[in-house]
């Protein structure tokens, strides 16, 4: 039977998942297994980059987690070796980290997840993971923005120097 304070411990790790869970603004759940300590890291250094928390869970915590979280649909999900990601800013950083690198490695698994306060499947994660980043979408609509712009700014300027080629 475990101690008081190894329990107190784990209610205190499931505490503060419950509440990281209560304002990300999605996650994800894959099966690690057969990811080697190398790729792990990698996949560790990824996450980090892009503002993504990723960690190993135990099922029984998640399921905790999920429960008071109203994610309980991803408990049926939760078997075999579970890690967790999640992001608090970046809605689909978790989505494209996890998706790309079980592009490269077959035995990583995207289990499930959740989004905009709603379960999802795999395949709206891997939706997800496809759109380009918001740097990318910005730059994108700045640059369908600027192109009427200069048009306009080309037009007149051809039609001042039609003018001035008629005064000379």
């Amino acid at each position: 039977m475990p101690s008081a304070a190894i329990l107190e411990q784990k209610k205190k790790a499931v505490e503060e998942l419950i509440q990281n869970v209560s304002v990300a603004s999605s996650g994800v759940i894959v099966n690690y297994s057969k990811t080697n300590v190398e790729d792990d890291t990698k996949l560790r250094a990824n996450c980090r980059k892009a503002g993504v928390e990723y960690s190993v869970v135990k099922n029984t915590m998640l399921r905790l987690v999920f429960n008071a979280t109203n994610y309980s649909d991803l408990n049926e999900r939760l078997n075999g070796m579970t890690a967790f990601a999640y992001s608090k800013d970046d809605v689909i950083a978790p989505a494209k980290v996890l998706c790309e690198f079980a592009k490269s490695h077959e035995n990583f698994e995207i289990k499930g997840g959740f989004f905009d306060g709603k379960v999802v499947s795999i395949d709206e994660i891997k939706e997800l993971a496809s759109i380009p980043s918001k740097e990318v979408l910005i730059a994108k609509m700045l640059g369908s923005m600027n192109g009427p712009i200069q048009s306009l700014a080309c037009v007149l300027q051809a039609v001042i120097d039609k003018q001035n080629e008629q005064q000379a």
